[in-house]
């Protein structure tokens, strides 16, 4: 019975979010108290959400402060030397340029924020891109493939975050092994811009290119304004946040803590700057906030109940034991296809919570759940429930069916590929 009610709880949830008749936030949290009520475990709802609560609280706390310490960031031109940098060594080449937009789409997309991303990319590139001709399809590729393997991986952007507060994990722990395969995945977009950036010169008339690279010439003569010390400052800053992340010296919630007070008291020292900064970043992390907290209710309540238990050993009936090692696998190739159909809230909230409890019976650790469930960004990047994509396209002026027909073949390479490195360096096993 408690599989039957636990099974209902995510089908009438997924139902409500894919239909949009609820928004995510209120759905994941009315579906299982009304589904435990029925249950008979109504008297026990306020401790079951209480010990949900507390579980992804850190997380949430780490979402909040990295998407402002981020904000800050990109309110201080932070890649914007970098955006000028890569068209003054592009020489007007499509190439070259092609490979620039993914090194600087790689970079911004650490924002988590798919649409800040995209809009910082396309005012730096998507000009050059109609000057010469290149088909603005490439950029909108290029810049999906980054926001999926990077936002899509990091704790702070989103999908990662979905499945950490939801299977109750350490941030450090899931990411600090994720680091490997999604910097391989990184090269490999790098080569997929070179690919393309290679068909798109074959097809742009030689003396196009040779004029734009005299204008870059010209400009490069003209020189640019000094730099403040804040610039180098704030470069400094991130490196320093990274490194201190990936050597595990503190939890990621207290590094992006101080990080954030220390960018906000030097880039804006003034008290009334500092309320203003807080309060239009705040708008980004604030959405996402909540439906981390609503999700530890709903794992509250479906762990606290047992249904989440059931529903695994339901799963587990049919799955050979001879099969058993390899859920980890299975999770992140037939998250491929559900990312690109499905919501992240109904994806992660939904699904991983019991492929995690599924592979717990055979002793496989939830992170490598959360890990295997974050590889399907990428696709879900270029899928119809991807919000962000809406205003790429709006960007660049195309419709959904044609991006995907140009795009699909790259990304889900990109995909795969991102398996095989997962696989390759240990952050998701099959033994």
């Amino acid at each position: 019975m408690l599989a039957v009610l636990g099974f209902s709880t995510l089908g009438v949830f997924m139902a409500l979010v894919l239909r949009k008749y609820l928004t995510a936030f209120v759905a994941i949290m009315i579906t299982p108290i009304a589904f435990a009520v029925v249950a008979g475990f109504g008297a026990d709802l306020d401790s079951m959400m209480t010990s949900g609560l507390e579980t992804v609280a850190p997380t949430a706390v780490l979402l909040l402060f990295a998407v402002l310490y981020f904000g800050v960031m990109m309110d201080a031109g932070l890649f914007d030397p970098i955006s000028k940098g890569i068209i003054r060594l592009s020489k007007g080449d499509p190439v070259r340029i092609c490979v620039g937009t993914a090194v600087l789409a790689l970079l911004v997309a650490l924002d988590g924020d798919g649409t800040t991303s995209y809009m910082i990319i396309c005012s730096a590139f998507l000009p050059i891109y109609r000057r010469l001709g290149i088909n603005p399809l490439v950029i909108a590729t290029i810049a999906t493939m980054a926001l999926g393997t990077i936002s899509g991986t990091t704790p702070w952007g989103g999908a990662a975050t979905r499945g950490i507060s939801v299977l109750h994990l350490d941030a450090t722990d899931y990411f600090v092994h994720m680091i490997p395969p999604m910097v391989l995945t990184s090269g490999f977009i790098i080569a997929v811009a070179y690919l393309l950036g290679r068909r798109e010169r074959k097809q742009i008339d030689p003396a196009t290119i040779a004029e734009f690279a005299a204008e870059i010439a010209g400009q490069e003569r003209d020189g640019s304004a000094r730099r403040g010390w804040r610039l180098w400052f704030n470069a400094g800053l991130t490196v320093l946040l990274l490194v201190l992340l990936v050597l595990g010296v503190a939890e990621l919630v207290n590094l992006f803590m101080v990080a954030f007070v220390i960018a906000l008291l030097v880039n804006h020292p003034k008290l009334t700057e500092q309320g203003e900064v807080v309060r239009k970043h705040a708008a980004n992390a604030v959405p996402v906030v909540i439906l981390v907290l609503a999700a530890g209710i709903f794992t509250g309540i479906m762990t606290d109940t047992g249904m989440t238990n059931a529903m695994a050993t339901a799963m587990l009936a049919v799955v050979p034991d001879s099969l058993g090692n390899l859920i980890p696998l299975f999770t992140a190739v037939i998250g491929l296809p559900l990312s690109f159909f499905m919501s992240n809230d109904a994806y992660f909230f939904g699904v991983l919570p019991v492929l995690a409890e599924s592979a717990s019976h055979y002793g496989i650790n939830a992170t490598e759940i959360a890990r295997a469930g974050a590889i399907g960004q990428m696709m879900h990047s270029i899928g119809p429930a991807s919000a962000p994509l809406w205003v790429l396209l709006g960007l660049v002026k195309r419709d959904l069916g044609e991006f995907q027909r140009f795009a699909l073949l790259w990304v889900l390479a990109g995909s795969v590929a991102y398996i095989a490195f997962a696989l390759a360096t240990g952050a998701i096993s099959i033994s």
